[in-house]
């Protein structure tokens, strides 16, 4: 084995690397591996570097390898038969995850909020510890204690040894950062602002639930309501999610399990205002937030908004519907037409879609086959019956049967009349409705939208409207890639802040996003994570010939193949090559 360095000139300044190699005969040629990235070294870690390449290479000078230097100690030998590697842990994950929690400048945040005591670990070290432990493998605070954090060269990252991360101190960490939800929400903004010059004069808001594991019966929050997980058993909490129309997070609610979505539309865009300002701003919400109330409020206080409609409002429209003229194209396979409201306040834009008219035929037409055919069962067993059916039972089933395809419900009339004459003293009349179905072709693939802002084109006015999917995308990540779901903390502010926490990770995920893209590596942050994730740290010791048995310990990275080099570069990352400041580090 042989100590190498070289020199890299950068900002000005001339940097000399280490790095322990190797010689290996690969067929009739001898090449040079690296084993370990030793990084700068000062004074004293040159001086031990040439006592041990002296004993590696047992060579009298290597003078042509290093500055002259002598260690106070004098010579240092080593026992090469007992180099090893040991503690590889998980590196490059994260590294990217302490990284993204450097450029938010959230390590400075904390580290003015969370201000250190007595503690042995400061509560802004804690934090990060949550959140990228979330960002990169999502998990409950006592995996994180017991092993995900042992396995990770974070505590080298950040110099806490794992012995003292335990599940108490996370629980603790979580009462402690809760409190300072509102200064992260606005230091957020205010960084993302800096960072990729976003404006915020359009909001997209969004409401979701999610679900908890037992009974949460010290939370008020947790109740029972509508399930977007279809999980209708358990208990939920809804969070109300504001994004940029880049996805980029501004804020958040926390609301009742049973609160309905039209109710919480006040409450966010003020309490949004109230932390941000008042803007001429444009709120997008789907046609869950669209009521009479809520659009009365909203002209009545000078806000412009783009919302969806239950798609009962086509009605209003069917004969603009039918109407072949004034249609514009605004996507291929996507049309639209504005209508002027009577009283000129407000316009409605008429939206048909191909693609989503193929989707709802298909799924119309495999609802009414599942309604026919149970309908045509159940006919064939009244008829069949010998003894007199219960009306009631029967009624039941047929409610069941049009209530779980309620996309087609309308198409079937259904009804039980009397028959003396049969033994079941009742029969099944059926038909389908012409009528539905002639709307149903006329209607599938059709929504409406309304708007008072009245001078956008259909085209514009759609576009908007449609990157509601990044507030779904975020509430997606959210339950997936950051494990919002299930909720297995019961207390309302621990509920809270495991929201918290998931809302930070999902902040640094749209910042690795945001890298990726402009280094047009496309938007999967996970795949990133996983692939920088192979990258390992380890520790290079080196036994020392002494009477104390010391040994000296470099803790290095592994370097990273090409694949990854090439990430690296693309997003303008350099991995260190040490994490020691020293080279060389004794154990007794």
């Amino acid at each position: 084995m042989y100590l190498r360095h070289s020199t890299v000139r950068k900002d000005g300044k001339t940097h000399t690397y280490w790095r322990l190699v190797r010689s290996v005969r690969r067929g009739r040629k001898v090449y040079q591996e690296t084993v370990a990235h030793l990084g700068e070294l000062d004074a004293q870690g040159r001086a031990d570097a040439k006592a041990l390449a002296l004993q590696l290479t047992g060579r009298a000078e290597q003078t042509a390898l290093f500055e002259p230097a002598t260690p106070p100690g004098g010579k240092v030998q080593v026992r090469l038969d007992g180099i090893r590697l040991e503690r590889a842990r998980s590196f490059g994950d994260v590294w990217l995850g302490w990284t993204l929690w450097r450029a938010l400048q959230l390590d400075q945040l904390c580290a003015d909020h969370l201000p250190q005591g007595r503690e042995q670990v400061p509560w802004a070290t804690m934090a990060a510890i949550l959140v990228i432990a979330r960002l990169c493998d999502p998990s409950s605070e006592l995996h994180i204690a017991q092993d995900w954090y042992r396995r990770t060269a974070l505590q080298d990252l950040l110099g806490v040894p794992a012995e003292r991360v335990n599940d108490d101190r996370l629980y603790r960490a979580l009462d402690k950062l809760l409190p300072h939800k509102a200064a992260l929400e606005t230091h957020l903004r205010r960084r993302f602002g800096e960072l990729f010059s976003l404006d915020y004069d359009l909001l997209l808001y969004d409401v979701t639930s999610t679900y908890f594991e037992g009974k949460a019966a010290q939370n008020p929050q947790a109740q029972r309501g509508h399930s977007r997980d279809h999980r209708p058993d358990c208990k939920q909490v809804c969070i109300a999610l504001v994004v940029t129309r880049e996805g980029i997070p501004l804020g958040y609610e926390v609301f009742e399990g049973n609160r309905v979505d039209v109710t919480t539309v006040k409450h966010i865009i003020g309490t949004m205002e109230a932390r941000f300002g008042l803007a001429g701003r444009v709120w997008v919400m789907d046609r869950g937030m669209t009521s009479a109330a809520n659009i009365a409020w909203l002209q009545q206080t000078g806000r412009r908004y783009l919302v969806g409609t239950p798609k009962g409002e086509l009605k209003r429209f069917a004969a603009a519907l039918l109407e072949a003229k004034d249609w514009q194209s605004v996507r291929e396979g996507v049309e639209a037409k504005l209508c002027a409201s009577p009283d000129g306040k407000e316009t409605f834009i008429l939206v048909r879609s191909e693609e989503r008219r193929e989707k709802e035929k298909a799924m119309h037409q495999r609802f009414a086959d599942r309604i026919e055919q149970g309908l045509r069962r159940l006919e064939a067993r009244i008829a069949r019956s010998h003894k007199a059916l219960d009306r009631g039972v029967l009624e039941r089933q047929i409610g069941r049967l049009l209530g779980a395809n309620t996309r087609a419900a309308g198409r079937f009339v259904a009804q039980l009349v009397d028959a003396p004459e049969t033994e079941a003293k009742v029969r099944l009349q059926w038909s389908a409705r012409e009528d539905w179905d002639d709307w149903s072709r006329h209607s599938q693939g059709c929504y409406v939208l309304r708007s008072n802002v009245n001078d956008w084109t259909p085209e514009v006015l759609w576009q908007t409207y449609v990157q509601l999917t990044e507030a779904e995308a975020a509430f997606r990540i959210h339950k997936t890639d950051l494990s919002l779901r299930p909720i297995w903390h019961h207390k309302e502010e621990r509920v809270q802040a495991h929201i918290l926490v998931c809302f930070l990770a999902y902040a640094m995920w749209k910042m690795l996003e945001q890298w990726q893209k402009r280094a047009g590596l496309g938007n999967s942050p996970r795949t990133l994570l996983e692939e920088l994730g192979r990258i390992q740290s380890t520790d290079v010791v080196l036994p020392l010939v002494d009477e104390a048995k010391h040994e000296a310990r470099f803790t290095c990275v592994v370097r990273p193949d090409r694949a990854q080099a090439a990430l690296l570069d693309r997003l303008g990352l350099r991995l260190p090559e040490r994490l020691r400041s020293s080279a060389s580090r004794y154990n007794l």
